[in-house]
């Protein structure tokens, strides 16, 4: 099963892109990863409204042929680890052919994108950064990956 990670607007700190980076290169050891990064239109001008809906075009474009999607979302279900790690190996089981990961622009997404999402995921009650939050799904994931392989690193 094919990993997909889409997030709107790039990664400006070095330090953090480096640590996601590293983790997206430890989940390529398990299953095959790919990583899209689309514009943010809040430097356009226009309304959070125009924002979001032009994100959520980008969004739905590209994940228009993902068969399994999960939104990250301050109102998502929040799993613990094992419990996270027991879904992506449900999809993984059920034969799916790929499973992307969203995070959306920093203004939030559209009602279509989360219409879109076979789940909606929260990371927690606090709120992270953009960044932060592209890091701890990354981490979550291949912790995932280590406890679906019964490997030390979750320990």
């Amino acid at each position: 099963m094919k990993v997909g990670f889409l997030w709107v607007g790039k990664t400006k700190n070095k330090t953090m892109n480096e640590l996601i980076d590293d983790y997206l290169s430890r989940i390529g050891k398990f299953a095959p990863v790919e990583t899209v990064t689309l514009r943010s239109w809040t430097a356009a001008g226009n309304s959070a409204k125009a924002h979001i809906d032009k994100e959520g075009a980008d969004i739905l474009a590209k994940t228009a042929g993902d068969p399994f999607v999960v939104l990250l979302s301050e109102r998502g279900k929040q799993l613990d680890s094992r419990q996270f790690a027991g879904l992506i190996e449900s999809r993984r089981l059920a034969g799916e052919k790929k499973m992307t990961f969203v995070i959306g622009g920093h203004e939030g997404v559209s009602h279509a994108v989360e219409q879109r999402a076979n789940v909606l995921l929260g990371l927690g009650k606090m709120t992270f950064t953009h960044d932060m939050a592209r890091l701890l799904l990354a981490e979550q994931v291949y912790r995932a990956f280590t406890i679906i392989n019964n490997l030390p690193y979750q320990r």
